[in-house]
């Protein structure tokens, strides 16, 4: 049985409350293990660990169509950033198509999601803005919330048309127009 939960960007993991939960599928496009100075922590270094259950572009997924009832989407905000900067290094780069990559993401969640599903995009503005992003996704985000010290981090859901539904829908209007 498939798992019903999706994660194709999950980085480090690090808003997941069970970095382990087996009701999803973690994936992404890096492999990576990384020492980033941090004072904070004891020993002056933190352990950034990114290993997905699965190597996946967002971009195209390796699943079919209608396969989750939630999907997960935070892919990197970044694109100006160094590739070595620590925080390219913790949430991934764009490319300088950004727009056209963000777009075949935006399509691929939605083509493995299921009608009705649920879809969770994550998406900070430390250099471009929700209104950027927005566009690109084929559907209407039903809510969201703004987070963070600065209040750049935005959580948008999103549920997905039941096609049949909204013909069901059309068929009911002409009949009571009819």
């Amino acid at each position: 049985m498939t798992k019903p939960v999706l994660d194709p960007c999950c980085g480090s993991r690090m808003f997941w409350f069970d970095r382990e939960d087996d009701r999803a599928v973690f994936g992404d496009i890096r492999q990576e293990v990384h020492e980033l100075k941090d004072k904070s922590s004891s020993g002056g270094s933190r352990r950034l660990v990114i290993e997905p259950d699965q190597i996946m572009d967002f971009r195209s997924l390796p699943f079919p169509d209608e396969t989750f009832h939630l999907v997960v989407f935070d892919p990197p905000h970044l694109v100006g950033n160094g590739k070595t900067g620590w925080l390219a290094k913790k949430y991934g780069k764009l490319g300088v198509h950004w727009r056209d990559d963000l777009s075949a993401g935006f399509r691929e969640c939605f083509r493995v999601l299921r009608p009705n599903g649920v879809l969770i995009f994550k998406w900070n503005e430390h250099e471009i803005r929700v209104s950027e992003i927005l566009p690109l996704a084929p559907e209407s985000p039903l809510f969201g919330n703004r987070c963070g010290k600065t209040a750049k981090s935005h959580w948008i859901v999103f549920m997905k048309s039941d096609p049949r539904q909204m013909t069901d829908t059309l068929q009911q209007m002409r009949a009571d127009n009819g």
